[in-house]
Formats: structure tokens, sequence, C-alpha cells
């Protein structure tokens, strides 16, 4: 992280520190072994820090290293995957159930999710800080399965926004929280990739929630549809309970959770700023996209896949960025293909046919992904051992604002002006800003305009 001054402090790959680390370093001198000639090197003194990120060094794979990023994946399918099938859910309350409610209110049930999902961002960071990993998650395990299962008998829209919105999405943010930093710390050369694979999962399940819900809906109805969907929501954590777990025991820093000196680094706070502009408009077509579709004359059996298809793409674009990132560097990934996202988000509104919506649905999957799933990653280089939790925590907390406020928003545009196209300037807008911010923080980390970042 750049500091006032303009030095770059230790990544937190070379501050971490585990107890053996500790013991070794505090044991005294190293000596080495004898020469051909049998004498004896002077006692040699490692270098502490140097000594610290040789012994933490990240084993970048192995059985254990990628088990816990299929553990963190299936935490991703069950809490992002279930809320990025909202889309689904919005249409499906608009026509059906809340059909007296209109657009933007229904869509406030989504965008607390959303934001939700992200807002204990500062509470899971500092508790992943402090070691608390697996109590956390099986507390919010049981309480995301018995809000799907309380979904069920919901019949007023206050009944929905409790347990959809408050209670699914506070328990999907608890569980998603230390999923980033968790992978982190197995990964360091191949971070990018780890992190796209823990993406996919997010990916995966946007793709099949949708789908299941609406065939089950057609078999079995509402109620056992999301009951079933609960059944599965249980199967995947409890795979990922059984396999996350921290690489490195808590900090023994004191970072206080409401320390506002990180936001000392301008890097840092730009970059946080650009995170809460870009969720005001980048959830605005997968929240949108199957009913603006019904309304350009597309059957809504055919509509409700196209959330299906951008989540199904997003986690080709969600892999492949994070391999480029591991190449080119995260920002130099991020800033370009956000930019693609809002030109599509500019064109969604001008879509007619079956053809272009689902080229529209395919192209914005794939780019979007790419922001979801690297969104984490250049704060993994701007903090250290003792506050990347904290600085990770606060700019999911800060972004939650934008997620909660982008899709009322962009449905309030739509009562106004009772088209999309509007919606489609105001949304792309939106990231085409936070990518400008996104490159101001760029050029400070790097001093210039091209280099690996």
């Amino acid at each position: 992280m750049m500091s006032d001054q303009g030095k770059l402090e230790p990544s937190v790959d070379a501050t971490l520190t585990d107890e053996k680390s500790v013991r070794d370093l505090e044991s005294g001198p190293v000596e080495t072994a004898k020469d051909d000639k049998g004498s004896v090197e002077d006692a040699i003194e490692t270098p502490p820090v140097a000594a610290q990120a040789l012994l933490n060094d990240p084993p970048d794979g192995g059985f254990k290293a990628w088990s816990a990023v299929f553990g963190a994946a299936c935490g991703a399918f069950a809490t992002f995957g279930y809320v990025n099938a909202w889309g689904v859910f919005q249409s499906y309350y608009e026509e059906q159930i809340l059909r007296d409610t209109s657009p933007s209110t229904i869509a406030w049930i989504g965008s607390i999710e959303y934001a939700l999902i992200l807002a204990p961002g500062l509470l899971t960071g500092r508790m992943f800080d402090r070691g608390y990993v697996r109590l956390p998650i099986s507390i919010a395990s049981a309480t995301l399965v018995a809000s799907t299962f309380l979904t069920a008998e919901c019949k007023k829209y206050w009944q929905f926004l409790l347990c959809q919105g408050i209670l699914a999405g506070a328990s999907c943010g608890i569980i998603f929280g230390p999923m980033m930093g968790l992978t982190s710390q197995w990964f360091k050369r191949k971070r990018g990739i780890a992190l796209g694979c823990l993406a996919i999962g997010s990916s995966v399940g946007g793709t099949v929630f949708p789908i299941a819900a609406r065939h089950l809906i057609q078999i079995v109805g509402f109620k056992w549809m999301m009951r079933i969907l609960g059944f599965i929501q249980l199967a995947a954590l409890t795979i990922t309970f059984l396999t996350v777990k921290r690489r490195l025991p808590p900090s023994p820093a004191s970072t206080k959770m409401f320390d506002l000196n990180i936001f000392k680094s301008p890097a840092y706070s730009i970059y946080s700023l650009s995170s809460l502009i870009m969720f005001l408009g980048l959830y605005t077509v997968l929240t949108f996209i199957d009913v603006s579709a019904i309304l350009s004359g597309i059957s809504p059996e055919f509509s409700f896949y196209l959330v299906s298809i951008a989540n199904a793409s997003s986690g080709l674009g969600r892999f492949a960025g994070g391999a480029l990132a591991d190449k080119a560097g995260a920002m130099n990934v991020l800033i370009p293909s956000s930019l693609v996202a809002a030109v599509l988000t500019y064109a969604w509104p001008f879509a007619k046919s079956k053809g272009d919506f689902v080229a529209i649905a395919i192209i914005y999957g794939a780019f979007s992904g790419v922001y979801i799933s690297l969104m984490a990653a250049p704060l993994m280089s701007m903090g250290n051992a003792g506050n990347v939790g904290i600085m990770v925590g606060w700019t999911m907390t800060i972004l939650s604002a934008g997620a909660i406020a982008g899709p009322p928003i962009s449905g309030a545009i739509n009562a106004a002006t009772k088209g999309y196209k509007d919606v489609g300037y105001y949304a792309g807008s939106m990231i085409v800003l936070s990518c400008l911010l996104m490159s101001v923080v760029r050029y400070i980390r790097l001093g210039k305009f091209i280099g690996k970042i």
C-alpha cells in the first residue's frame, strides 16, 4: 500500500507470520553447514522480514490448498449464486405473488440481499483477522437455509423483504465474507486463478438456481421449490464447512475495527469509492434483462433463461480474468473488461430479438464476471497482515451502498421514463466513471501509465 510519503508498505504475503516462523526466528542465529575443507562458517543471522517471507510463502497448490478453494466455491455457489438468481424472482413476483407492488419496490428485496452479502465485510474481515472462521460460517449457514425455507411461506411484501432480503442477505454475507481472504492465504503466484475458481462457484449457482426454480415451480409449486433450493444450499454449505480453513494463525496485530487510518492512503480510498460507483450500475442488466425482454415481445418461457445464460457466461469470464490477472496484473484486467461491460449496458435497452438479448447476456456476463472475481485482488497488495481483513471489509461495506441503491434507482428511472434506455445510460455511465477512478488508482500505485499491477 502506498503511504503519504509515496513508499510502498510490505504486501500481505511478505508480512504474514505463523507460529512456527516465530519460533524459528526467536531461536537465534542460523549456522551454516561445514564446507568441503571442514571449516565452519560464522553464524549468520537471517534478516527477520526475509525469513518470515520465505517461511510463509504460500504453497500455490496441493490438496489442502485446492480443497480450500473448492469449499470456498461451494460457499459462493450457495450464497452469491443464490443472490445472482434474483432476476428470476423479480420477474416471478411481478407476474404472480406481488402483482400489485411496483417493480421498483420489489427490486428493494433484491437490492437489500445484494447489499447484505457485501455489507458485513467489515465484521467478517475483523473476525477473519482474529481467527474466527468456522463458527460464524456454521451459524450463518443454518440461518440461510432457514430463511430459504421461510421464504416458501411468505405471502406479503414485508415478509419477502424480511426473509429473502434481510435474513438471507446477511447470512450470505457472513458466509461469503472470509472466502477471498481464505483463498488468498493459500496462493500467491496463482492467486488470480484461485480467486477465479472461487468466483465460478457463484456463476454456477447463478445458472443452476434460476433454471431449477423455474422448472420446480411448474412441477411442485413455489413452496416446495424454495424448500428444495434450501436443501441444495445445505449440501453445498456442508462441503464448505468441512474444507475451508486458515493456513495461518490469527494476526497478533490489534487493528481496530473502525480504525480510519487506512483511508489515509489515497489509492485505497479512491479504489473503495470506485467500487461503490461500480455497483450503482453493475447489476442493473442482470436485474432487469428478463423483464425488459418480455416487454420487447420475448416469451416469458424463454426470457427467464437470460439470467442463467449471463451467469453461465460469467463463469468463463471469472476464470479467464483470474488467469490473465496472474500474468498482466489485476487492475490491468479489471479496467478494460469493465469498460466492455459498460458498452453492453448502453446497448442492452436497444435489444429487440432473442438473438440480441442472448448476445448481450453472453458478452455482458463474461466481462462483468471479471470484475466480480477480481474486485478484491488489488486490495491484497494494499494491506499487511494486521489490516488486510479490515481493508477488504471496509471496501465491501462501502460498495454495498451501491448495491442497495443501484437497482431501485434504475427501477425509478424506468418508472419515470416508461422505458429502459435512460436506465442503460445511467448504469453504463456509473461503470465508466468507476473505470476512470480505477485508472487514477493504477497511476498512483505505479507512478506511470505502463506496468503490471
